[in-house]
């Protein structure tokens, strides 16, 4: 789906309705905490399948595909960089068949890749390009309908991630999206405003908020963002802040009737594409879901 006929899609929805969170919905099926979601592309793909199925069935006009860290740099940490074709083809292939016959877009998810450029860290520009272009390569031949820039917190990887989708695709939708888990800037010290400026000029169709810190900072984030761009803005924030069950388990305390409640909030702050990052269950997305339709 090309950007105009994606912003189409979005005006004819007038609110769209994301999907929620990948990690901690797998994890609590069973997925051992920290074991890369995508392992289970090839290994349990049926479990994949059916947390795309019930987000579906909650709502979702966009589900993401489980590719996350599906650049080859951070499938090496999973000792799966030699199997990048396979895990973000068959990770498409999973979505597309859980949505068939629905109308519904699927978004090819690129994350952080999990290095620190340089100066900081030991990242080239070179290198974190090549990294993204091939990921985005296989998700566009695998038949994403948008790619999805997400989670980022550097300016320069985020720009650099942009571009090499651009070089490949010069009109597929794309949406970028950065995380502000110090409640008004990124871990890279990066404002909203600064987010808006970088690539409100860009060949970017929707900018986003999603993951963070709690409900109150991010729509805090989201009003900043709405005033400083004209591009529809993407929003999925955690279900709270992770709190500590006595067993040492995590869990995020934000109801799903809450967050349907806080969604009201989100529409009147401009997001016109609604969602949830960890913590968000079918649940919770369900309960979005109801007061995002409600024109």
């Amino acid at each position: 789906m090309n950007a105009s006929e994606f912003l189409v899609f979005i005006e004819k929805k007038g609110t769209l309705i994301l999907d929620g969170a990948t990690g901690t919905n797998l994890q609590m099926r069973g997925l051992p905490i920290g074991t890369a979601p995508e392992s289970w592309v090839l290994d349990q793909p049926h479990k994949i399948q059916a947390l795309h199925a019930d987000f579906l069935r909650a709502g979702s006009d966009i589900l993401l595909t489980c590719t996350f860290g599906g650049t080859r740099l951070r499938l090496a940490h999973a000792g799966l960089d030699e199997k990048i074709h396979e895990v973000n083809s068959n990770a498409v292939k999973l979505v597309l068949q859980a949505a068939a016959g629905k109308e519904v877009l699927v978004g090819g998810s690129m994350g952080p890749t999990g290095e620190m450029m340089l100066p900081y860290g030991t990242l080239s520009e070179e290198d974190a390009y090549a990294a993204y272009h091939q990921q985005a390569e296989i998700l566009l031949a695998a038949g994403v309908d948008l790619l999805v820039i997400e989670t980022q917190f550097d300016l320069q990887e985020a720009t650099l991630a942009v571009k090499a989708v651009r070089d490949l695709h010069a009109n597929i939708a794309l949406v970028c999206s950065f995380s502000y888990d110090r409640g008004m800037r990124t871990m890279m010290g990066v404002k909203p405003e600064q987010m808006a400026e970088t690539f409100n000029p860009l060949e970017v169709t929707v900018l986003g908020i999603n993951c963070g810190k709690s409900l109150h900072e991010n729509l805090t984030v989201l009003k900043t963002l709405q005033a400083n761009t004209d591009k529809p803005i993407w929003f999925k924030p955690n279900a709270g802040m992770p709190q500590t069950a006595p067993d040492g388990s995590l869990f995020y305390d934000v109801t799903p009737e809450q967050m349907g409640q806080y969604a009201k909030e989100w529409k009147a702050a401009g997001a016109r594409l609604i969602g949830g990052c960890c913590g968000t269950s079918p649940q919770h997305l369900a309960e979005i879901a109801k007061i995002g339709k409600l024109m």
